[in-house]
């Protein structure tokens, strides 16, 4: 196969992944928020339990105004929604679908790359909020840049412990390393990445930056239209980056009960979606939380934590 035909195979199913999965998570989102809570959620668009409902909701983005605030500037907030988004396209290029090289490019920093280029999400926020010459953005902004900057790191930290146990940055590598004893040996580091990652997505409990009952909806307040519709593509997008992230690093990717490489790329969205569902549970089940709370989790619980798990790991490699 020609390289140019393989490398657009590549990219066009990375851009289809990037398409067509967030809008399956916000589906599930609407049911399962709804089941949770009494109710049936979207029920009509496209007739059956309303599958076309995000497809409607975006053909009414489409046709909103596209309003930008007098005072704003102009070129940055445009940008913003952009920044925010396709930090997150070029992560899914690199993560690995199944084995023999499923993947859109594999990398042998993929670890890094990823780490990398998740961080640039605080660049858009930052832009999006003083940007828009509103207070309320402003103070949504700080909020924000707190967060992410704060939760990067045991972030980082705890994905660099399951690298050091794998011995590689590579994340096809981490997980042809992985081990089912795994699940108890890194399970501190899952969950510290876990749940800095959802902070780092900014969902609820950790969506302090868009608290609509204290700052109508943070960064986001002064957008509209097709822009807006950007940031919580950007949101589902996000979703579906840290459930795939745990799943490669975590849970084994590909690897299933039965040792059939064809089905590999089957036991990776399956997890994939097993670890939304769970995102989207404690968006049902947690209230926000406040802004000291926080940043004592991220400081005195997180980070000692994945610090602690990088000591564990380290002696444990010393140990084989």
């Amino acid at each position: 196969m020609p390289l140019w035909l393989e490398l657009v195979i590549r990219v066009g199913g990375v851009l289809v992944a990037f398409l067509t999965l967030p809008l399956l998570v916000g589906q599930a989102e609407h049911k399962v928020m709804a089941h949770m809570q009494g109710r049936l959620g979207p029920m009509y668009a496209g007739a059956f339990h309303g599958w076309a409902q995000l497809v409607a909701d975006g053909i009414k983005f489409v046709q909103k105004e596209d309003v930008t605030p007098r005072d704003a500037d102009r070129a940055v907030f445009r940008l913003a929604p952009a920044v925010a988004l396709v930090p997150y396209l070029l992560v899914l290029l690199v993560i690995p679908l199944g084995p023999d090289d499923l993947v859109g490019q594999p990398l042998d920093i993929g670890l890094f790359f990823v780490l990398a280029v998740v961080g640039v999400g605080v660049v858009a926020v930052l832009m999006s909020a003083w940007a828009s010459a509103n207070k309320y953005s402003l103070l949504g902004g700080l909020r924000g840049a707190a967060q992410l900057l704060g939760y990067e790191l045991p972030l980082v930290l705890a994905a660099a412990s399951v690298a050091m146990a794998a011995g590689t940055l590579s994340l096809s590598g981490i997980v042809e390393a992985w081990q089912p004893w795994w699940l108890i040996w890194q399970a501190p580091a899952m969950v510290v990445f876990f749940v800095a990652g959802l902070a780092e997505i900014r969902r609820p409990p950790f969506d302090m930056p868009v608290a609509d009952s204290e700052l109508v909806f943070g960064y986001m307040t002064e957008y509209t239209g097709l822009r807006f519709a950007f940031f919580l593509l950007a949101e589902y997008v996000g979703i579906v980056v840290i459930a795939a992230l745990t799943t490669v690093l975590f849970l084994g990717g590909w690897q299933g009960p039965f040792a059939d490489a064809q089905l590999g790329w089957l036991w990776t969205l399956l997890k994939v979606f097993a670890v939304a569902f769970v995102i989207i549970w404690l968006r049902v089940s947690y209230p926000r939380l406040r802004e000291d709370q926080l940043q004592r989790l991220c400081w005195l619980v997180l980070v000692p934590a994945s610090l602690a798990q990088l000591v564990l790991t380290a002696a444990v490699r010393v140990a084989l």
